[in-house]
């Protein structure tokens, strides 16, 4: 029996048959368990591991709210946009995990008091004071929607990612050959004819008929118009508002006390003084005799010699130092020591140490009320966090924002205000913050339509408001009567304007048809001025009239030999004609080849640290499943 079952078994019959039953377990449902044995749940998979639905989720709603609070409510979020989302988060998971395989592989860690010194020291979790401020941080945890836990997950990645772009990027450095033509194109001098046109020293135009200004206030409604202006409450619940309602007793403060001792009090500080010169063994001279001879003007005599220069850096902690290999120098040496010579991308360093100043650590009592303070917002900011809920919970029942600002603590002020702040008297208005949050809040108003329901939204400094529009006023160009003397105050500029742009014109065709500018501009009865000197980025703090508008300096580098050109500035307009090149000879600048080596090599690892980036990405081979992509937020 079993013989004749084999042998029927190799039959095209059985064959047929062994179809029909697979087709009759599709009919009885059997189908989705097989087909389930194929279906890949995962977003991405990769060479070391994937990505699940959910932890794309997570990270793709945290994008996506970061976005919308960016916007505002106003703002509609299309499906393109949830598309574009979810894909930026998935990569940033790719990416991620590639850094970490990476890293794994081959064998780096993170402590945890490395990523805990790593988030102390991020500026934005910084108070008043410049140190951690914990307020700070849970903001910060709320407005992004993470906890503790994933911040200390992202920030020893993000160490990680550093250890491995570090030693990519350790041998990066621009070349002479890149350096030098980059360094004489910066520092490249010109040499120009200046005639300036002021808008005020234009002739007063005959005085406007009635009718003339009136069609131009007709014609420039823009110039005369009430800006739009919105009715609305403005409510804030902060943790300065909830202060007074936080009680601390010396057993809190004094933990925290414990806890925060490294960050209170003053840092160790070093007066330093330091040369720098292009050359190695020219450094090692100059530390030698510096550690016999530490009189400054003798040290700075023998720098000046070797091409370089010396400078006293003042009094700085560790943390006031460019570099880390200087900081380290400095702060391994005795009071009166000398540094080996330090080497980086502006030349070689020698550095000096004159004087130590201790750090200290205050006492409990002296930090007392600063500690009291800053624990206090601390919770605070927990009990404005566990109000908002409730808040949240009025507002959804229909108590309008008065009406739940005044229950729950909330400042509250209803005000008719314009895109600026003013109101129609031309005056800021009062409303319940101030400074950035201040902005936050004249933008939410006006990307706010009526009738929309208030919520509470956290903007930065840890506050949470809710704007509630009641009216919108359009712009509306205002009676001519209300406005006369601006229109013609606003007339008569626009005719002095036309004056001087007409003078600077003709200027420019006189030079263009043959005619050396100082000769066209005496003609005129004008004055040109030699400018000399010129470059290409003008001193910020140049005394008025002693340099080029700024507006010429980008024309006249554009300029070949005897070239003419002409800008308007804000007071007025100006011509140039071209008199001198004056070239830079990158050679005898060590300084400006250090600091434009340093940019250049900053590019260069930019660069590098992408394509290492790319490489890692192509390593791990991530394999998208784009049925899944579709689902992570939401769609079809």
């Amino acid at each position: 029996m079993i013989t004749a079952f084999r042998r029927l078994a190799g039959t095209w019959f059985s064959k047929v048959l062994f179809i029909l039953l697979i087709l009759s377990f599709g009919i009885w449902g059997i189908e989705d368990v097989v087909r389930n044995m194929w279906q890949d749940n995962a977003v991405v998979r990769m060479t070391d591991g994937k990505i699940e639905l959910p932890e794309a989720q997570v990270a793709a709603r945290r994008q996506l709210s970061q976005l919308q609070r960016q916007l505002g409510p106003r703002f509609e979020v299309t499906p393109q946009m949830r598309e574009a989302v979810a894909s930026q988060a998935v990569e940033g998971l790719v990416m991620e995990r590639a850094f970490s395989a990476e890293a794994v592989r081959l064998g780096l860690v993170t402590p945890d008091t490395a990523v805990r010194d790593y988030i102390w020291a991020i500026p934005a979790f910084h108070g008043p004071d410049g140190r951690f401020s914990r307020l700070q941080f849970d903001s910060f945890l709320r407005s992004n929607d993470l906890n503790e836990a994933e911040v200390m997950r992202l920030a020893a990645s993000g160490l990680l990612r550093q250890q491995l772009a570090g030693a990519v990027l350790a041998g990066a450095a621009a070349p002479d050959a890149l350096v030098n033509p980059l360094l004489a194109w910066r520092d490249e001098k010109r040499t120009a004819d200046v005639v300036e046109l002021p808008f005020l020293s234009a002739a007063d135009p005959a005085p406007p008929t009635d009718e003339q200004l009136r069609r131009f206030h007709e014609n420039n409604p823009d110039r005369f118009s009430a800006p739009e202006y919105r009715e609305a409450t403005i409510a804030v619940l902060s943790p300065e508002l909830l202060l007074p309602e936080v009680a601390l007793d010396d057993a809190a403060l004094r933990e925290a006390y414990e806890q925060r001792r490294g960050q209170l009090g003053q840092p160790e500080k070093r007066e330093v003084e330091q040369v720098l010169v292009s050359d190695e063994a020219k450094a090692r001279e100059i530390a030698a005799a510096w550690k016999t001879d530490t009189a400054f003007a003798d040290i700075e005599a023998k720098a000046k010699e070797a091409g370089g220069q010396a400078t006293s850096l003042g009094s700085v902690d560790r943390n006031g130092l460019p570099l880390p290999e200087l900081a380290e120098a400095a702060f391994s040496l005795e009071a009166g020591g000398t540094s080996a010579p330090v080497q980086s991308p502006f030349g070689w360093h020698v550095l000096h140490v004159s004087k130590i100043e201790a750090g200290n650590t205050p006492s409990f009592e002296s930090v007392k009320d600063q500690l009291q303070r800053e624990l206090g917002l601390e919770k605070a900011s927990d009990l404005a966090f566990e109000r908002s809920n409730k808040i949240e919970d009025a507002l959804a029942g229909g108590a309008t924002l008065a009406e739940a600002a005044k229950q729950f603590g909330m400042r509250a002020e209803t005000v008719t205000i314009d895109a600026n702040g003013l109101g129609a008297d031309g005056r800021p208005v009062s409303i319940p913050v101030s400074g950035q949050q201040r902005s936050e809040i004249l933008r939410r108003v006006f990307t706010t339509a009526t009738g929309v329901p208030p919520h509470l939204d956290e903007i930065e400094g840890g506050a949470m408001i809710a704007v509630e529009v009641s009216k919108i006023t359009p712009p509306a160009l205002k009676p001519f009567e209300t406005v006369e003397a601006d229109v013609r105050r606003v007339w008569t500029n626009d005719q002095r304007r036309h004056e001087q742009e007409v003078k600077a014109a003709a200027l420019l065709a006189a030079v263009k048809a043959g005619k050396p500018l100082a000769d066209a501009a005496k003609e005129a009865g004008l004055e040109a001025v030699r400018r000399e000197n010129i470059t290409r980025q003008p001193p910020q703090n140049a005394a008025p009239g002693t340099a080029v508008p700024p507006q010429l300096v980008a024309p006249i580098f554009g300029l070949a030999d005897k070239d003419v050109t002409m800008a308007e500035t804000p007071d007025g307009f100006a011509v140039a004609q071209l008199v001198a090149v004056v070239p830079h000879d990158p050679s005898n600048d060590p300084l400006g080849r250090g600091q434009v080596r340093a940019e250049v090599t900053q590019e260069m690892q930019s660069d590098i640290e992408q394509q290492f980036a790319i490489a890692m990405r192509a390593k791990a081979d991530p394999r998208v499943n784009p049925a899944m992509l579709r689902q992570v937020l939401g769609g079809q």
